[in-house]
């Protein structure tokens, strides 16, 4: 049995003033919940429908499937809803490949490039503070999994590019082609928003600029979706450093 107080709690999550208020976030499905469950975050409180989960019986509360669809943001609702803590933010790796988002919006290409990070092996994503909480229950649908496993941090990015002292990458309309530039291992690589692209702020301190060519004869497309790009950016970056 769900209450009404925990209808509440879980439907206020879906704002970010409450998961920020309470430091918690939810994850839906049991592959999602699986994965955070194996990680480092601590469970808060697991709602589910079956016992098939290894979890602690004291945080752990089965319930109908009539009640899982109080709670629900889902229009198919799969088993169970977990309640899982904000972690405290964690050290950034500056010695790696970092991607850095500059104002991206929409959960969807955020929950995307998460999942990127984790296939690619980047375990810094670094995003500016106006860039989509990656808490948000649509991000961490969209992730199935992988924010469990990669460290984000929303800070300043200006002045964290400005204090890093690595080359910086930004993706441009008009810049080198990737494809043949000179990259390297490790570096900070700057994407954009999806209508702005990268700020003015930002392209006055990338040292370098990356186009990604466009091969068709139709010049009508304007750019890639964010995501997409950054999918290729990632791909071409760790093919020149990858032993056949």
């Amino acid at each position: 049995m769900v209450t009404k107080h925990q209808i509440k709690l879980i439907k206020s999550l879906s704002q970010k003033k409450y998961r920020q208020q309470l430091g918690l976030f939810i994850v839906e499905g049991v592959k999602g919940i699986q994965e955070f469950l194996n990680s480092d975050f601590e469970l808060e409180t697991l709602y589910t429908t079956k016992q098939i989960f290894d979890a602690p019986e004291t945080k752990t509360i089965v319930i109908s499937e009539a009640d899982l669809k109080k709670i629900t943001s889902l229009k198919n609702p799969n088993t169970a809803l977990a309640v899982f803590n904000i972690p405290k933010p964690r050290t950034i790796n500056t010695n790696g490949l970092i991607i850095a988002l500059d104002d991206v919006r929409d959960p969807g290409n955020l929950g995307a490039i998460i999942r990127l990070c984790d296939w690619y092996d980047v375990a810094d994503l670094v995003c500016s503070v106006n860039t989509v909480d990656c808490f948000n229950p649509k991000v961490v649908q969209a992730t199935m999994g992988s924010l469990a496993r990669v460290n984000i941090s929303y800070l300043d990015l200006e002045e964290f590019i400005a204090s890093a002292s690595k080359d910086t990458y930004g993706t441009f309309m008009n810049g080198e082609n990737i494809y043949t530039a000179d990259l390297p291992k490790y570096g900070i690589v700057v994407l954009g928003n999806e209508a702005n692209g990268i700020s003015d702020g930002i392209k006055s301190i990338a040292n370098r600029k990356l186009t990604i060519p466009q091969f068709g004869s139709d010049k009508f497309t304007e750019s890639l979706n964010v995501a997409n790009a950054t999918a290729i950016v990632l791909s071409e970056f760790r093919r020149r450093f990858t032993e056949m």
